[in-house]
């Protein structure tokens, strides 16, 4: 971390050229697809990406999760095991305002895109990481791209999904118990976790099922067994990364990337408990929308531990608002006050512009100008702060 101001960077996925939206959805939708083309476009989307990010000031991007249907489900090449199918239900806060849910329906039913909720696949055999070669493909294309754009891989990262939230998507029909399940899947992911951080890259553990899943799968349970729960994933987390660099690790948690009233979050003071018991290097928090906005005060009485940094969310990746370089500035600064120190934070989106191909609700040109206005803001925060 730099002495001299606050660096930026985002959560994930960015969004995907509609030829390769398209391929995404076909895909997912179980239609024969030839994987060359798949291929051939995804590598072109990263080849495009990194300089714009770049040239949007990003100091630490990523491939834009360009190759993958989702951040989760493009799991299902990459792991034995899956078949029969999964169903997710309503979140609690879509269920709780039907005019909204038949809104949210009309809006989302017509669109080109990589589903969340059907086509969904089980584990119905033992699970197993198979998918060394593509993951040493995807580190070496966007490799390539860093390269061409003059970046070392060191300051970029790349994603993969918690054992947690591949649990909640894909669904337990082998194990004799969800500990079993969840105990298979951190030895499983923890092979591709170790290949990012071989290829010489930063690590970012998606999580968003320790904040997401109380009003998911969890929500006519008490808090007290959803809190269980997370410890269950967390430790499941720790195992999978025990041998890998802590500094090189950050873990992002959310509340769904979904314009939703959300008034059926967990607090965040409720989770951060747990969550800080990952053994990580950081965290990639959301505070940017209007309903966590004012959570980061919680760090004043549970604070980061002494080598932790924190990627704040400063930009909401739901609404196409584009944020005035003031409005960044000043959500950093606050920031910065509840964690005690500037020179441990960076600037960041609530979570990915795209998720699942297609699903992202933010124009493609306002996704840019979106993270322009971040790169600004940090810079003022940094000439406010660190001077």
């Amino acid at each position: 971390m730099p002495e001299d101001r606050i660096l930026t960077t985002h959560t994930g996925s960015l969004p995907r050229p509609r030829a390769l939206t398209r391929l995404h959805a076909r895909r997912s939708r179980g239609e024969a697809v030839d994987p060359a083309e798949v291929a051939a476009a995804a590598k072109q989307a990263v080849e495009a990406i990194v300089p714009k990010q770049l040239a949007a000031g990003i100091d630490i991007p990523n491939n834009g999760e360009q190759g993958r249907e989702s951040f989760v489900l493009y799991l299902r090449d990459r792991l034995t095991g899956l078949g029969g199918s999964s169903r997710r239900g309503l979140f609690a806060d879509v269920k709780a305002y039907p005019e909204f849910e038949e809104e949210l329906r009309a809006a989302t039913g017509s669109r080109e895109s990589a589903s969340v909720t059907a086509n969904l696949p089980a584990v119905v055999a033992p699970i197993a990481y198979v998918g060394q070669a593509a993951m040493e493909a995807e580190c070496a294309e966007f490799r390539a791209a860093l390269e061409a754009a003059g970046k070392p891989a060191a300051e970029a990262f790349l994603a993969a999904p918690s054992p947690g939230i591949v649990a909640a998507v894909v669904q337990n029909q082998h194990y004799e118990s969800d500990e079993a399940y969840l105990s298979a899947l951190s030895a499983a992911l923890r092979e591709e976790y170790a290949a990012i951080i071989r290829a010489g890259y930063i690590l970012q553990l998606d999580c968003p099922d320790l904040a997401l899943e109380r009003h998911g799968a969890w929500q006519d349970r008490s808090l007290a067994d959803f809190l269980a729960f997370s410890e269950r994933v967390v430790a499941a987390i720790n195992d999978a990364i025990a041998d890998l660099p802590r500094e090189r690790i950050r873990l992002h948690v959310c509340w769904g990337n979904y314009e939703a009233p959300h008034d059926h979050d967990v607090p965040f003071e409720e989770i951060w408990p747990v969550i800080r018991q990952a053994k990580v290097g950081g965290f990639v928090l959301p505070f940017a929308n209007p309903r966590h906005a004012h959570e980061h005060k919680v760090f004043r009485t549970m604070p980061l531990a002494e080598d932790q940094v924190l990627v704040a969310g400063v930009i909401d990746t739901t609404t196409n608002f584009v944020e005035h370089h003031e409005v960044v500035a000043e959500r950093l600064e606050r920031i910065a006050a509840s964690i005690g120190d500037p020179r441990r934070l960076m600037a960041g989106t609530d979570c990915g512009f795209d998720t699942s191909a297609g699903r992202g609700r933010v124009a493609a040109d306002v996704v840019w100008a979106k993270l322009r206005s971040m790169a600004q803001g940090a810079r003022l925060a940094s000439d406010r702060l660190l001077g």
